[in-house]
Order: structure tokens, then sequence, then C-alpha cells
């Protein structure tokens, strides 16, 4: 007999995108460009730098986002991913199996999961009709049990975000004894004016807690570098709670060199931008129900389908990430790339 965790069993997995050699992967909403050659350069050094534990206070990249966001370095804490800090806010935040964490659903699928492992009650809320977070509904799930928050924006999978008036009623119907985490993964994608910007609010609301991360826009998902930006009493929990030496210096040094780089490696995001619209369109045009996207994916609204859509792209050599009875998530690729995919996807349209 072992004293391992029964409920264990019922974790539901993490499913990473697929790869298969010779397909093209539109399925983990990754970046196919490399670092930039500083950044390369940066990494090179650091690994060529000899056999140290890194800095377990992460000072030198904590100092440097503190100099680009305009904000102390007491209130940024630096993670193993911003999945990371997600299961150090779990942590942080909740001490009892009664103990809620509320969060939209469909939504980051590490939620229930980073939920899950810190002995914690996951409480979904369903998006509203136009796959955005349903706030009212959220708020009126809070209970005096609930801990923490998370609200995605733009939505990981379906591509929507919440405006920043939205996000301030949010709080304030929530109060400021929950913690609230916005997981910003995708917000140099963003280009609507009025979808939030978390970093604006949290002078207002002690409460807040924003997750950033460099693997998307910074091209360094390899590397597994992410950010929380909140009160000082917020981000010491965060730190306290962190497993150390969890970012490594090749990490540390690759996300420096990204920030200083940082209008080269962002002008990539206007192209991403710019496709994104056209995949839209051309798959609203064929029939395909796909809600607008302030992030680097489209969200194909297939229900039941998603599955058989999945395949149908594989047969031809294109990888995206099903979502079984909800829907399918496609990156935004290159032009040639996203190409190939319409044509799968107009090619099962015609089917009906």
């Amino acid at each position: 007999m072992t004293s391992i965790r029964a409920d264990l069993d019922s974790l539901p997995a993490y499913v990473p995108g697929r790869t298969i050699p010779g397909a093209i992967k539109l399925a983990s909403n990754e970046v196919s460009l490399p670092p930039s050659r500083a950044v390369l350069e940066a990494i090179a050094e650091a690994a060529a730098g000899g056999n140290r534990y890194p800095d377990l206070a992460v000072t030198g990249l904590t100092g440097r986002l503190a100099e680009t966001l305009g904000v102390a370095p007491e209130r940024i804490a630096v993670g193993c991913g911003s999945v990371s800090l997600c299961q150090q806010l779990v942590q942080a935040t909740c001490r009892e199996p009664s103990d809620e964490v509320v969060f939209a659903w469909r939504s980051f699928e590490a939620y229930p999961i980073v939920t899950q492992i810190g002995g914690a009650t996951a409480v979904t809320v369903g998006l509203d009709d136009g796959f955005r977070h349903d706030l009212d509904a959220m708020a009126a799930a809070v209970t005096p049990r609930t801990r923490l928050v998370f609200v995605c924006s733009p939505n990981n999978p379906t591509g929507t975000a919440v405006t920043g008036d939205e996000l301030e009623r949010f709080l304030a119907a929530v109060g400021p004894e929950v913690v609230v985490a916005l997981d910003e993964a995708y917000h140099e994608y963003v280009t609507d004016p009025h979808v939030v910007d978390g970093l604006t609010l949290l002078d207002r609301h002690p409460n807040l807690v924003v997750l950033r991360t460099f693997s998307k826009a910074y091209r360094l998902a390899a590397l597994r570098v992410g950010y929380a930006v909140g009160a000082v009493e917020v981000i010491t929990a965060l730190r306290k709670v962190c497993s150390p030496f969890s970012v490594s210096s090749v990490a540390q040094a690759g996300a420096i060199a990204a920030l200083a780089d940082a209008d080269n490696l962002l002008a990539s995001c206007a192209e991403v931008v710019e496709e994104r619209v056209r995949v839209r369109d051309a798959l609203v045009g064929a029939g395909f129900v796909v809600p607008p996207t302030q992030a680097n994916f489209v969200w194909l609204a297939l229900g039941e389908r998603a599955g058989e859509f999945a395949a149908h792209c594989l047969d031809h050599k294109v990888v995206v990430r099903p979502f079984p009875a909800d829907g399918v998530r496609v990156t935004v690729a290159s032009r040639a790339e996203n190409d190939t995919f319409l044509a799968a996807a107009l090619a099962f349209s015609a089917t009906g």
C-alpha cells in the first residue's frame, strides 16, 4: 500500500500539440521563427559560462523587467513559464480542499490541472454565446470560499478578449479579498484598444496579478520563462512557493536579451495580425463559426465535428489542436503554411 494521492487518477492530462514529421504543426500557438541573433548569442554565452546554479532570485531579469515595465522589482516574480506561476498562485492562495478556484471554460487547459494539484476545488463558468468570458456569471460564482480567479485574455483557445471596462466592473463585483489573475500570455498580439492592459489597473486593484510570458511573441517557448506583476504581498507569496532554481541561467540570459531586442522581435507580431485577419475572413467565408481573435491563433467552433476536422487536416499534412465536443484551435503561421491549412479547411467545408 502506497501513500500516493488517489485523486491523481482523475487528474486531467495536459495535451500538447502533436509533432508529426512531414506535417505542418499548427497545434501549439508556437512562433516557428527562431530567437533573434542577439538572443541566440546571449544564450550561447550563458551556456558556455560554466556549471553553476542560476541566480535564485532571478535578479538580472527581474531588474530588466522592472525598468521595461516601470514597476518596482519587488512587484515582479519570474517563473518557469507562466503556467508555473499559475500553479504557484493556487499554492499561495488555497489551503483547504474546500477552497475554490474560479475560471471560464473552455479556457487554458492548465487551470483545472494546477487547481487539482494544489488540492483546491475548481469552479468552472461557461463562455457566453460569443465564446467570451461571461464575467457577470463568473462574479456570481464567487463565494466566501473563493480564493483565486483566473481570467484569460486573450482567451486560450478561443482568442476572444476582455475589455478594460469589463474587467474593472468584474473587479468591483468580486471585491478586494479574492486574488484575480489576468493571464495575458498573448498580450503582444492585441490590437483592439479596448482590450484590457492589466498593468494599467494594478495600482487601483492590489488583488490583481498580471501574468505574461516570453514563450510566444519573444520566441523562447523552449526556455520556459514567464513573469507575474502585482502587489508586493502577492508577489512575495509567489516567490515563497517557487521551486528553487526553476529558471535557468540560459533562460534568464535569453529573456534579458529578448527584452533588449524587443523592437526587432515584436515586429513580426504585425505579420501575424495581418495573417489572422486573412485566415479568419477565409474561414468565415467558407461557413465556419470563428470568433474575432486577438491572439496568434483562430478558433473554429465545430462542436462534435472537432475530431473529424482534425483528422481531415492531418490527411492534408496539417496538425491542428482539437478540443473534443467544442472546437479546434489553429495557430496562425506563415502565409504559405496558412494557405495549406486553408486549402484543407475549405475542402472539409465542401464536404458539408
